[in-house]
């Protein structure tokens, strides 16, 4: 089992910064992938970011101004965003992938204001 908690969210103004954290416990690795996920209001679930042993990747909408990084000794994933646009108001989900199973943390409401 593992969980996932995430926090950091809350209102900003467009062009501002926010950095999410996710702390992770229970049987996970450094090898586990962990990532970012967002559901903006009305829409599905979509991918941030993800973090593996390959590196990180990034959707499109997002490169250039949001940045994952993972402590493995600490057991978190931070999501940094920066440049943040009214678009990216969403709801922010921590996942792992572990031992063949998927993980959610309860997300974080991410609100940026125009």
């Amino acid at each position: 089992q593992v969980q996932l908690v995430e926090s950091g969210g809350g209102l900003v103004q467009t062009g501002g910064s926010l950095r999410l954290s996710c702390a992770a416990s229970g049987s996970i690795s450094s090898d586990n992938v962990m990532a970012w996920y967002r559901q903006p209001p009305g829409k599905e679930r979509e991918l941030v970011a993800i973090t593996s042993g390959a590196g990180a990747n990034y959707a499109v909408s997002v490169k250039g101004r949001f940045t994952i990084s993972r402590d493995n000794a600490k057991n978190t994933v931070d999501l940094q965003m920066s440049a943040l646009k009214p678009d990216d108001t969403a709801v922010y989900y921590c996942n792992a992938f572990a031992a063949g199973n998927i993980y959610w943390g309860q997300g974080t409401q991410v609100t940026v204001s125009s």
